[in-house]
């Protein structure tokens, strides 16, 4: 039988009683996952932490910036994708895709964490630059430009580094915001049916400005993720909510448990 990550996984914790697993139906009500119906077949959405989520979906399980403990993962299917937006520590971790990625997963990145990548990842990586289009499984996934528009925040998300995400499943389109401020190819998205969209300072941006942002693009489906901040930088995701204007649905999620 073919040793996988999670038979592994169960197997250590039973033999040394080290690692504790979720069970999966504890896992999925505590992260709140949601199912959304497409044409070709259903996206369920499972929150992990902060940036870090999972979405099964009709071309194959994607994680979306995987970042901590491998077992907080083991209940998922392994993935077929994995997706980085680009390289600080809450989107990637060397450690965690060495742990985690399985024959035959694909990585996309930005180019600068495609650099930084051992070379045993880099052989099934791939990097896309901002504005690029990539091919997973006959679907195109196109580079969104991610950075900061305020001067004394421009250290944190310089221009032309960082990817977003649009995924363009069989008629529906998911964007992933990665970190950014509301900049103009955001708010130029169009047919945008889910997104996850990042608000925190002094890292991204504020609630008002990325409900601004989305009420302009104006997504069917929105999750409000990467809200926790530094020095009293915290978004109040209910607030971003209470400011969109339209008829936008709200998936709030459990990132933070």
């Amino acid at each position: 039988m073919k040793q996988t990550r999670r038979h592994f996984l169960a197997t250590a914790a039973a033999a040394g009683g080290a690692i504790t697993l979720l069970p999966y139906a504890a896992r999925a009500a505590a992260h709140a996952s949601d199912v959304f119906e497409t044409a070709a077949g259903n996206i369920t959405v499972h929150p992990v932490s902060h940036a870090s989520f999972v979405m099964e979906t009709p071309k194959g399980t994607i994680y979306v910036d995987p970042v901590g403990e491998a077992a907080n993962y083991a209940d998922f299917p392994d993935p077929d994708l994995i997706l980085i937006t680009h390289e600080h520590g809450d989107h990637y971790n060397e450690e965690t895709l060495q742990a985690i990625a399985v024959e035959g997963t694909r990585l996309i990145t930005n180019p600068a964490v495609f650099g930084m990548l051992s070379d045993g990842l880099k052989g099934s990586a791939r990097d896309v630059p901002n504005g690029g289009t990539i091919q997973f499984s006959d679907m195109d996934i196109e580079a969104i430009p991610a950075h900061n528009l305020t001067e004394e925040r421009m250290n944190f998300h310089p221009k032309g580094r960082d990817n977003g995400y649009v995924l363009n499943f069989e008629g529906f389109r998911v964007y992933i915001s990665g970190d950014t401020e509301d900049v103009p190819e955001m708010r130029a998205l169009e047919n945008i049916d889910l997104a996850f969209v990042c608000m925190n300072l002094p890292f991204t941006m504020d609630a008002a400005a990325a409900a601004s942002a989305v009420s302009e693009f104006a997504p069917t489906y929105v999750y409000p993720y990467h809200y926790r901040g530094r020095d009293n930088g915290t978004q109040d995701p209910q607030e971003f909510a209470d400011l969109l204007e339209g008829e936008i649905a709200v998936r709030m999620g459990g990132w933070y448990g």
